[in-house]
């Protein structure tokens, strides 16, 4: 997996699992490594805890991403992980849509391999990688471990997501670490954006490093040095992202 979770499960060794610090502060680095601008396409998402329909995921893929995305980000005793906070459903709305389709990118040919510095190089738009590469991974540990990636135990799936995150997992002409790279970015992306884009389901992400959200003003509150902001949580659209939805204002 990425340094980042590297970094965080040290830490968390470090402290005896007293994880107030070590979690916030590995959250905080998601922030700082987010890209400036990011292009999102998603709708509002449900804040319930149960799984809205997919949109462009079959439901094996579905399972491999809750189960990838949950060993990024797992839950513990601050809170929920990826699964928690609909990063799935976030990240298949994306991919549905123009993000997915790469309408915004230069996608013509030729596609040489080059090099990291050169950034993407692939032929395949993010949802067909997404496809590509879970098929994949899923071709690989039925070899292995005879089962997908989604029914292997947390220590297998985490044995491959280093595998593929090192380039080692054979995907054709699709570089594994290329696959690992958009669904780190991705998952992060699903964790710490506006509920109204499908993830950070009940501000799970925004709660963990202390952001209240996108409020219009905070008058009331210049002045108040040092104490408590007990605001509620608030997304682009309000304060229940499900309410547009819904039909509510």
């Amino acid at each position: 997996m990425s340094r980042l979770i590297e970094d965080w499960k040290k830490s968390k060794i470090a402290t005896d699992i007293s994880t107030d610090t070590s979690r916030r502060t590995f959250l905080k680095k998601l922030t700082w490594t987010l890209p400036a601008s990011i292009a999102l396409t998603g709708c509002a998402g449900k804040r319930s805890t149960q799984a809205p329909d997919h949109v462009y995921f079959s439901a094996d893929e579905a399972s491999f991403i809750d189960a990838a995305t949950q060993r990024l980000i797992p839950a513990d005793q601050l809170g929920g992980g990826a699964n928690e906070a609909g990063i799935s459903h976030f990240i298949d709305l994306q991919l549905a849509g123009a993000y997915g389709r790469a309408e915004r990118w230069y996608m013509q040919g030729p596609w040489p391999l080059g090099t990291d510095q050169q950034g993407f190089q692939l032929k395949y738009t993010p949802a067909e990688i997404y496809r590509k590469a879970i098929a994949g991974i899923d071709v690989q540990c039925k070899k292995i471990h005879q089962k997908p990636f989604a029914q292997l135990s947390a220590e297998q799936q985490d044995e491959m997501l280093h595998a593929v995150e090192d380039g080692k997992v054979d995907l054709g002409d699709l570089p594994s670490k290329t696959f690992f790279s958009l669904l780190w970015q991705n998952t992060q992306e699903g964790y710490l954006a506006d509920p109204a884009y499908g993830g950070n389901r009940d501000f799970a992400g925004w709660k963990l490093i202390g952001f209240p959200g996108p409020r219009y003003n905070y008058v009331e509150d210049i002045g108040k040095f040092g104490r408590p902001y007990e605001q509620p949580f608030v997304s682009l659209i309000g304060r229940n992202p499900s309410a547009r939805l819904k039909g509510e204002s």
